[in-house]
């Protein structure tokens, strides 16, 4: 089962890949430095490293879909349940 606290929702704008919000500092609308070419390598199985530019925090990505960056690292908080 694939962690969802790892998972970084992204967008593909002409190329370039949008995050809507910084996982660490907050920061609005940051383009990560891959383009969508970079994707069907990581979809192979290659790692990639990725270093936000809004606050210089890293990630390594070691999976991607359509929407989702699969990092080696919780990038989201933990959702709790209370039920």
């Amino acid at each position: 089962m694939i962690p969802f606290q790892n998972t970084c929702p992204y967008e593909t704008i002409r190329g370039d890949i949008y995050i809507s919000s910084c996982p660490f500092c907050g920061a609005d609308n940051v383009r990560l430095p891959l383009r969508k070419d970079d994707l069907a390598p990581i979809r192979d199985g290659r790692k990639r490293l990725i270093v936000f530019p809004c606050c210089h925090e890293k990630i390594t990505a070691i999976d991607a879909d359509a929407d989702y960056l699969l990092a080696d690292r919780p990038v989201r908080a933990n959702p709790t349940n209370d039920w």
